[in-house]
């Protein structure tokens, strides 16, 4: 949690294969710009940055993959050639945007900060034991018994289920918020 006006959390985030890195903030920008420029020479001049730095850096990125990020199309006596992301392209540029957008809008969130212990109250926490897991479309509604004698009840999304692969047994804390009681595990 921001303890100053002069400071704030930050992180930096890169996606990995095999160990190896494949992506990060710059290599999201270049995807990004290829995407919508539909040229790899285009994009590159958009970033301020040379030809060859952005060609190598997609080179690694399908090196690394082993399997091409984009397909690039030959120019001819009809204009210019070009380049599109394949679907690994696609799919590898909006995870790494799904996961910045999050990052992003949890370091900059009080109450997530509070969440996570930094400022509830130990009222608010009660530890238990995972008794039922119902998905049903988009919610999932969890049932905890609690360590004192007591079962609640939480609807959360089927989303949050999966994220936090809650299943019977597993041993979570009912976090008791206003109208609402949340998992966390």
């Amino acid at each position: 949690m921001p303890t100053s006006k002069k400071h704030k959390p930050s992180c930096k985030i890169w996606i990995e294969h095999k160990g190896k890195p494949v992506l990060g903030k710059g290599g999201a920008q270049i995807l990004e710009q290829i995407e919508k420029q539909e040229s790899i020479s285009k994009a590159a001049r958009k970033l301020g940055m040379s030809y060859r730095y952005v060609w190598s850096y997609l080179q690694q990125i399908e090196k690394n993959l082993e399997e091409p990020v984009m397909e690039t199309f030959r120019g001819g006596k009809s204009g210019g050639g070009g380049a599109k992301l394949t679907e690994l392209g696609k799919n590898l540029l909006a995870e790494y945007k799904c996961v910045e957008g999050y990052l992003d809008e949890l370091l900059v969130d009080a109450e997530y900060w509070e969440v996570i212990g930094l400022k509830i109250s130990a009222r608010n926490r009660l530890k238990g034991k995972v008794l039922a897991v119902q998905k049903e479309g988009l919610t999932a509604m969890i049932k905890v018994q609690l360590m004192v004698p007591a079962v609640v009840t939480s609807l959360i999304s089927k989303e949050a289920v999966e994220d936090l692969n809650i299943k019977v047994g597993d041993e979570v804390e009912a976090v008791i918020k206003a109208t609402e009681v949340m998992i966390a595990k």
